[in-house]
C-alpha cells in the first residue's frame, strides 16, 4: 500500500482558511464576474488565493470581501480609495463598524432639498407661476432637465428661488449667473471648512470626526448665513456711499 505524501504548508493553510472554492464557483456564489474577481486581485483589493498544485482556492474571507468591495462601490468609493481602505482593515489600523459609521454620518444631507422628477403641471406647481417660455428657460437655466414626457429637478429649493426672483423682476439668465457666482465660492469655502476639519482629526489633535461633522453642520450653515448677509450689506452700503445707485435710479426713471 502507498504511503500518503505529507500536507503541505500551503494545503493546510487552504483547508485551515476554508479555501475550497474554485475561481468559477467564487464567482458563481458571489454574483462577482470571474473577471472581475481577476480584477479585484490585480488592484489589490482581495487577498491572495491559496494555490494547491497549479489550482487557486477561494474561502469565505474572499466571499466576505467581495460583499465589503460592492458595499463601498454602492457608497461612492473609487477603487483606489477602497484598496487604501482595506490595507488599513487588514493591518488592524481600522474598525470597519465604526468607519461605516462615520460614512453614515458623512453622508447625511445637508439640506432638506432632494431632486425629484415631475410632470409639468407639478412642476408650475413647483416653481409657483405659469407663463409662456418659462419651461424652456428653465431647462436651457440647467435647473431643469427635460426627460421624455417629465422633468428632472436637480433641487427644487432653488427652482423656487429663481422663479420667486424672476417674479419680483430679476432675468431668470442672471439668476442662473448668480446661482453659478454662488456655487464656485460657496463650494470653494465648503472644501477649505473640509481641509480644516480634516487635518485637525488627522493631525494628531483630539477631534472625533463624525462629532466635529454633526457639530459643523448647523454652525457651518447659520455662520455661511450671517457671514454672507455681512458681506452683501457692507457692498450695498458702499454702493449707495459710491452714488452708483443713485445713477441706475435716474436711467430708470428717464424711460
Amino acid at each position: 500500500m502507498r504511503e500518503a505524501k505529507p500536507e503541505t504548508e500551503d494545503e493546510t493553510n487552504a483547508r485551515d482558511a476554508g479555501a475550497e472554492h474554485t475561481i468559477d464557483e467564487l464567482a458563481s456564489l458571489s454574483q462577482v464576474p470571474s473577471r472581475t474577481i481577476r480584477f479585484y486581485q490585480s488592484k489589490g483589493v482581495l487577498p491572495k488565493p491559496v494555490i494547491r498544485g497549479r489550482v487557486a482556492f477561494y474561502g469565505k474571507a474572499h466571499l466576505e470581501r467581495l460583499e465589503l468591495i460592492a458595499s463601498l462601490q454602492d457608497r461612492g468609493l473609487r477603487i483606489d480609495a477602497i484598496r487604501e481602505l482595506v490595507a488599513r482593515i487588514d493591518k488592524g489600523e481600522l474598525d470597519i463598524g465604526e468607519w461605516l459609521g462615520l460614512d453614515a454620518e458623512l453622508q447625511q444631507p445637508w439640506a432638506n432639498d432632494q431632486p425629484c422628477t415631475v410632470t409639468e403641471d407639478e412642476l408650475y406647481e413647483l416653481a409657483g407661476r405659469k407663463r409662456a417660455g418659462l419651461l424652456n428657460d428653465l431647462v436651457r437655466g440647467e435647473l431643469v432637465e427635460r426627460r421624455g414626457n417629465v422633468f428632472f429637478v436637480p433641487s427644487p429649493a432653488l427652482l423656487s428661488i429663481g422663479a420667486r426672483l424672476e417674479a419680483a423682476g430679476i432675468d431668470l439668465d442672471d439668476v442662473v449667473r448668480a446661482k453659478a457666482i454662488l456655487e464656485k465660492y460657496v463650494g470653494r469655502a465648503a472644501k477649505d471648512l473640509t481641509e480644516l476639519v480634516l487635518s485637525r482629526a488627522g493631525g494628531g489633535a483630539d477631534v472625533d470626526l463624525a462629532k466635529a461633522v454633526e457639530s459643523l453642520r448647523p454652525l457651518a450653515m447659520e455662520g455661511v448665513r450671517v457671514i454672507f448677509a455681512q458681506a452683501m450689506q457692507a457692498e450695498l452700503r458702499e454702493l449707495a456711499r459710491s452714488g452708483r445707485s443713485a445713477k441706475v435710479a435716474r436711467r430708470r426713471a428717464k424711460r
